[in-house]
């Protein structure tokens, strides 16, 4: 039986600068899809050099991009990577053996989060940031939802054990300003999502989810190990849902 072929799918928008990187640290997989949304750098050329496949397009919902790029995958397993991530080869050589003997359906994957060029360990929670994602699955298994920023996923088969060796090293933000701008990014495409649900939630549960939410990233998830980054990430996690909210409720015509 001949082995199982490995995809890697990229999506990205403009990410010349990082792009190079990224592609060569999958290049130990059998296929690299490169999905360009609306890009009109030199995305594309460079994932050409690289003899990546190169889908381009334009789409407002993050989640069909991403599902555009798994059908275009055409390997047995698909390893998605986004352009701020790169794997490193003990990852690599961990999904070769995973996909090698797995009978499940998809695995979560480890991730290390850098600011600039820290390390940044413990309080990854909620929506902002996590220490592990499921970006490992059979072609077929996964379907994204259609929503803006952090769409839900749906699952055909089960879950795998989590692969715990090296990481999915991912360059989030580059200092704390370029948190803040995610932060203000990610509530934005947020609120358009809860305008589109027609349910925006109350005041009151999205006060409350700051607090939860700002706990479980600097006590339960450990962020009081990283000092001040820690209270920071904390601050972060729990107004992200809250400004969401705000943003929907107080400048619906904005988001729509």
């Amino acid at each position: 039986m001949s082995a199982p072929r490995l995809s890697a799918l990229i999506v990205a928008r403009n990410e010349e600068t990082r792009l190079p990187d990224c592609l060569a640290s999958v290049a130990f997989a059998d296929e690299v899809v490169v999905v360009l949304d609306r890009s009109t750098d030199e995305s594309a050329a460079i994932a050409a050099v690289a003899g990546a496949t190169i889908v381009e397009g334009s789409w407002e919902l993050e989640g069909e991009r991403r599902n555009a790029g798994l059908t275009a995958c055409t390997g047995d397993w698909i390893l998605e990577v986004d352009a701020d991530e790169r794997v490193n080869p003990a990852l690599a050589a961990a999904i070769r053996t995973t996909i090698a003997i797995s009978t499940h359906a998809w695995h979560q994957v480890p991730v290390d989060n850098y600011v600039g060029d820290r390390l940044i360990r413990f309080g990854w929670a909620g929506s902002f940031g996590t220490t592990s994602v499921p970006r490992l699955s059979r072609r077929g298994a996964k379907h994204w939802r259609a929503q803006r920023v952090h769409p839900g996923l749906d699952w055909t088969g089960q879950e795998g054990p989590k692969i715990t060796e090296g990481a999915l090293v991912h360059l989030v933000d580059r200092d704390i300003s370029d948190m803040l701008r995610r932060l203000d990014k990610y509530s934005s495409a947020k609120a358009a999502d809860l305008l589109a649900s027609g349910n925006i939630g109350t005041l009151r549960a999205n006060v409350r989810r700051f607090f939860s939410r700002g706990f479980k990233s600097y006590v339960s998830r450990k962020g009081y190990r990283e000092g001040g980054w820690g209270v920071l990430l904390a601050l972060c996690t729990g107004a992200f849902p809250l400004l969401s909210y705000l943003k929907a409720a107080l400048e619906p015509d904005r988001y729509r």
